[in-house]
């Protein structure tokens, strides 16, 4: 019975399909269409999940179109990271057809995650526009008010729980090759906003107003710039132009979105390119403003090559399909602020451990405002700090202890990064590591056999300080002298 009353809602509140189009419209409210037979995408190259939630939508009577990076990379023949569902059909009413598989998360806009062993589908609902004369009303086949869209004093959009029809929902994205919608009913691909021929020219466009929709939400600052050099596109003039002058609004985004977004930003196997562009458009700034006042300050090309051959690394694993540590990337990030605070610790009279543990807390305390870091990896982040002073100290059973450490190789990987970026003074400790790694048990024992001990430093002799002993140590040499 529920399953034929939603049928009924959804027959009413259902859009008449856009009409199929030539390639050459260009009239906003006109879709360009392409049929199966005019695209490359196929079933087989889309998630077996996401055909799951998109066949199940249907089912249910609901419209369920595939939209996002996962369609425009599919037709570069890039394989999409994961896949985004958006429907006619309200998160309550996703939750309904999937019933435990779903869960309904978000303030800002509600989403339905449908979770399939470990892979996430995240189904939208089209969002619309809503006048604020609707705001509170109920809309006909439809189980919830519309709370309405919200911003705050410097435009930046606090609600958007506005639910709308497909062809208001594609003005709602971001920009135009993300616009792209592919139909699980037809196996079509509709374009409102050009996104097809921006594809084809290799151009980045923002949908509307870029400063208007760079205040409404500035990450997608960010996300212009990590497109751009994940896919080798051009940024548009007018979405570029904005770009320069509104960074400081990133100040205002919840440091934990933040921390994802630098996390895809650095991990997107385009590190290099992407660091270059961040600095080009004065973005970088509000990210690391520790490691950008040094930048500015360079001397040697230090800190600037320290951070280009960590993203190298980085990128080298991502490209090879090895696994990266986010706490190895903002150890590398941040490590020349670091030893900068450590060195004016020293200064000011503190023994070298402790001035470490006040320059490591500085730094990540400073760094948090920013970006926020779990305090998993602030803990490894320390670790591999912390072991760049240990890897010296290889006399006896230090060695075999080091390589046991949790944290032994990244902390090896990051000497090496050092040393690639000028540190030649630990060549020969990288090397001698890099062999201790490749013997045997038994070779690595006459290895560290052949090291020289380091020479102590002979402590003074601690004299006898407790007054009342030293005071029956003489009366009783006196005694024995009478006797």
């Amino acid at each position: 019975m529920q399953k034929i009353i939603r049928k009924i809602s959804a027959f009413f509140s259902r859009q008449p399909e856009p009409q199929v189009t030539s390639l050459n419209v260009t009239s906003s409210n006109q879709p360009v269409i392409l049929t199966r037979d005019q695209h490359r995408i196929s079933r087989k190259m889309i998630d077996k999940s996401a055909l799951d939630v998109l066949y199940g939508l249907k089912r249910a009577g609901f419209d369920a179109y595939l939209v996002g990076g996962c369609v425009r990379d599919l037709l570069l023949g890039i394989e999409p990271k994961d896949f985004d569902v958006v429907t006619n059909a309200e998160p309550e009413q996703v939750k309904d057809v999937f019933k435990q598989r779903c869960r309904l998360i978000g303030r800002r806009f509600r989403l339905a995650h449908v979770r399939y062993g470990r892979t996430v589908i995240e189904v939208a609902t089209f969002r619309g526009q809503a006048d604020a004369k609707e705001l509170g009303q109920r809309v006909p086949g439809r189980k919830v008010k519309i709370s309405g869209r919200a911003v705050d004093d410097t435009g930046r959009l606090v609600r958007d729980n506005v639910y709308g029809t497909l062809n208001e929902d594609v003005w709602r994205r971001d920009f135009t090759v993300n616009a792209l919608y592919y139909n699980i009913k037809d196996f079509s691909i509709v374009d409102y906003t050009g996104g097809l021929k921006d594809i084809e020219k290799g151009t980045l466009r923002l949908i509307g107003d870029p400063v208007t929709r760079y205040r409404e939400d500035p990450v997608r600052m960010i996300r212009a710039i990590r497109f751009a050099a994940k896919l080798g596109f051009k940024i548009d003039d007018a979405t570029e132009k904005p770009i320069f002058d509104l960074g400081p609004l990133l100040k205002d985004v919840s440091h934990a979105r933040m921390f994802e977004e630098v996390l895809k930003l650095f991990h997107s196997g385009v590190g290099i390119e992407v660091f270059e562009k961040l600095r080009h458009y004065n973005l970088f700034h509000h990210l690391f403003p520790l490691t950008d006042e040094l930048l500015a300050h360079e001397e040697n090309n230090f800190p600037r090559m320290m951070v280009i051959e960590a993203l190298k690394s980085t990128d080298a694993r991502i490209q090879v399909g090895k696994s990266v540590n986010p706490a190895f990337l903002f150890a590398a990030l941040l490590w020349e602020p670091m030893l900068q605070r450590r060195q004016q610790h020293l200064q000011a009279g503190l023994v070298p451990q402790d001035a470490f543990h006040a320059a490591s807390n500085d730094v990540i305390e400073q760094q948090i405002r920013r970006t926020s870091i779990p305090k998993r990896l602030t803990a490894q982040m320390r670790d591999i700090w912390n072991l760049q002073w240990r890897l010296p100290k290889r006399h006896g059973d230090r060695a075999q202890k080091l390589l046991e450490h949790p944290r032994f190789r990244a902390a090896y990987d990051f000497l090496g990064v050092r040393v690639a970026a000028g540190s030649q003074e630990f060549r020969e400790l990288f090397d001698w590591w890099t062999d201790f790694q490749e013997k045997t048990p038994v070779e690595q024992v006459a290895i560290t056999a052949k090291l020289k001990h380091p020479k102590k430093r002979r402590h003074p002799s601690r004299r006898n300080r407790n007054f009342y002993r030293k005071r029956s140590q003489n009366s009783s040499s006196k005694k024995s002298n009478d006797e």
